[in-house]
């Protein structure tokens, strides 16, 4: 199960909203990167495939492929404003270990290619 709070929802639904498409539904992924190992993707899209895991959360539509539902099992989304902007933060308890930037985590007995971080998060 993965867990959007209500101001995340919020925020992303304002974001589809000023897209052109229609079809557009949230994708969540994983892959293998960042200093830590793993580092997570989440944008846009409009193509579904036959394996990937849809969820309706809070009226939003979000869909996680096959190989990346292992990894967001039980993960936590939320948005908060701050100062001049704001941002999404993860919060994901399958994490061992996370890299100073927040965008890249390691798993227990699972080693992804690990690349430079430079601990800089845009918002």
């Amino acid at each position: 199960m993965i867990n959007i709070s209500e101001s995340a929802t919020d925020k992303i639904k304002e974001l589809l909203a000023s897209e052109e498409s229609p079809n557009l539904f949230l994708r969540l992924g994983v892959k293998a990167g960042g200093c830590s190992g793993f580092s997570y993707g989440m944008g846009f899209d409009d193509d579904q495939k036959d394996d990937d895991k849809e969820f309706n959360i809070h009226g939003l539509k979000v869909v996680v492929d096959a190989d990346s539902s292992k990894y967001l099992y039980g993960v936590e989304i939320d948005y908060t404003e701050a100062g001049m902007g704001g941002g999404f933060s993860i919060n994901n308890p399958n994490a061992v270990a996370s890299c100073g930037c927040g965008s890249s985590f390691k798993v227990k007995d699972e080693e992804g290619l690990v690349e430079k971080c430079d601990d800089k998060v845009e918002a």
